[in-house]
């Protein structure tokens, strides 16, 4: 696990600020940068943390980029002994949370805040048109990305096809129908409790 040393938490605050200007759709799409990064490259969680990490915050309200917090705060409870660590843990785990939302909030709203500001100035230019347009497959690829990551955690995949038919069929609802977003999840939750996916 981490040690908790200032290099390492410059080393995650600039990994996580360069992800923030990456994060084309939101810092979701660069889950599975995250995931290699603290997963694979440095130890700092393991694969079962990250994924509850960013099932958590997605299942709790708020915003999207609360999956950030949450891999901080696991990242700097584990550096600090885990929470048996003690007070000195749990002050990790806030500075990890404080470490990675601003380094991942930062850049990017310094960077959209400039270039929205220059896009509105100049909508009407061939290349702003073409750079919006351009942008959807590209926000797609990341997003179905971060999906094949999550997915990809189950150990018994074939054992799992309720929970491939229960994606399949929430996502042809929202596709095809008006039916809120909130009653899928709701509706994935109870089959979740009651143990059926």
């Amino acid at each position: 696990m981490m040690q908790p040393t200032a290099a390492n938490w410059f080393d995650l605050f600039t990994h996580f600020a360069s992800l923030s200007l990456l994060a084309i759709g939101g810092a979701i799409t660069t889950a599975p940068d995250m995931h290699r990064y603290l997963v694979f490259q440095n130890g700092w969680l393991s694969d079962a943390q990250f994924t509850s990490s960013i099932a958590i915050s997605q299942a709790a309200p708020g915003p999207n980029v609360l999956f950030v917090a949450v891999l901080g705060w696991n990242v700097g409870l584990n550096a600090g002994g885990g929470p048996a660590g003690g007070w000195l843990a749990w002050a990790f785990a806030m500075f990890g949370v404080l470490v990675t939302l601003v380094a991942i909030l930062l850049p990017s709203s310094v960077l959209t805040y400039t270039a929205t500001r220059w896009a509105h100035d100049n909508r009407e230019l061939r290349a702003v048109r073409a750079f919006k347009t351009g942008m959807a497959p590209i926000v797609i690829a990341l997003l179905i990305a971060t999906g094949w990551l999550l997915t990809g955690s189950h150990e018994h995949p074939a054992r799992d096809w309720p929970l491939w038919l229960l994606t399949a069929v929430a996502t042809v609802l929202v596709w095809r129908t008006k039916i809120h977003l909130l009653w899928m999840i709701g509706a994935g939750a109870v089959l979740g409790a009651l143990g059926l996916v």
